[in-house]
């Protein structure tokens, strides 16, 4: 199984990735980051299958993938 790294202080909160990811196993934080923004977390109780869809559409490179 494949899991995620969100780099959560990058993130500026624009949910392409959440859109992308085809099991849902990102979804919006209620937290706030140091810049003031919601961002993204991972589910990790979630299977990912390590598509790198939510990677690949960040525009600002803040997600890694590892198999």
């Amino acid at each position: 199984m494949a899991k995620i790294i969100i780099n959560q202080d990058k993130c500026k909160g624009c949910f392409l990735c959440m859109s992308f990811c085809p099991k849902g196993l990102i979804r919006k934080s209620p937290k706030l980051n140091k810049r003031g923004l919601n961002f993204v977390e991972f589910d990790p109780t979630g299977e990912c299958v390590g598509c790198m869809q939510c990677a690949l559409i960040c525009p600002d490179c803040c997600i890694e993938v590892y198999k």
